[in-house]
């Protein structure tokens, strides 16, 4: 298990290729966990920084333990939410088609970008050699919702985040190498897939 520290929160993700990465935030009026896999140590230490005020699921298939986690905690489970109410969240559309419907949020107090799929900073999406990337399969015409937001912290659903001055810049970058580096992917794909096989999402 491993964590990344936040003046207002956490993320934790498991030992695992696919590093899924789910966060804790507390905004001061309650704690939010977001897309959390269900590792008993980290959601303990997420109660105990706060009340929890809810759980968010900002992917359609990114189920994870997030109902579980809810009923738990007794708190809404908002699945692809278009408010948060009681949160200092905006709710950023980033795409709907079918098999793929995914929310980011927004938190502008504190700067910070909550995304789960577009753009992650594990191998499979920076290829190894940029802070952050594009998702593979959205490479070639990468949904531009996120473009223009100047983040100081970008959190995401796979790999660690991205913090402090650079932030902005690397979700610029992502954006402006996401077809550049194609010709990369091609060849650094089967071996980053093989790696992947088996675990869950």
């Amino acid at each position: 298990m491993q964590y990344d520290e936040l003046p207002f929160g956490f993320s934790w993700f498991p030992d695992e290729t696919l590093t899924r990465t789910a966060h804790a935030l507390d905004t001061g009026d309650g704690v939010w966990l977001i897309d959390p896999v269900d590792v008993p140590e980290a959601i303990e230490r997420a109660a105990a920084l706060g009340t929890p005020a809810g759980v968010i699921q900002l992917l359609d298939r990114h189920n994870r333990d997030c109902a579980a986690v809810a009923a738990r905690f007794g708190v809404p489970h908002l699945r692809l939410p278009a408010t948060v109410p009681g949160s200092p969240f905006t709710v950023v559309p980033v795409l709907k088609v079918p098999c793929w419907h995914e929310v980011a949020l927004w938190w502008s107090e504190r700067r910070v970008l909550v995304v789960a799929e577009l753009i992650g900073t594990n191998a499979l999406f920076t290829l190894g050699s940029r802070p952050a990337g594009v998702h593979p399969l959205l490479r070639t015409l990468p949904p531009g919702a996120l473009r223009g937001f100047r983040p100081e912290h970008l959190l995401v659903g796979h790999g660690r985040g991205v913090h402090g001055p650079a932030t902005a810049t690397a979700l610029a970058d992502a954006y402006g190498r996401a077809r550049k580096d194609l010709p990369t992917l091609a060849i650094r794909l089967p071996k980053l897939a093989m790696a992947a096989l088996g675990t869950r999402r």
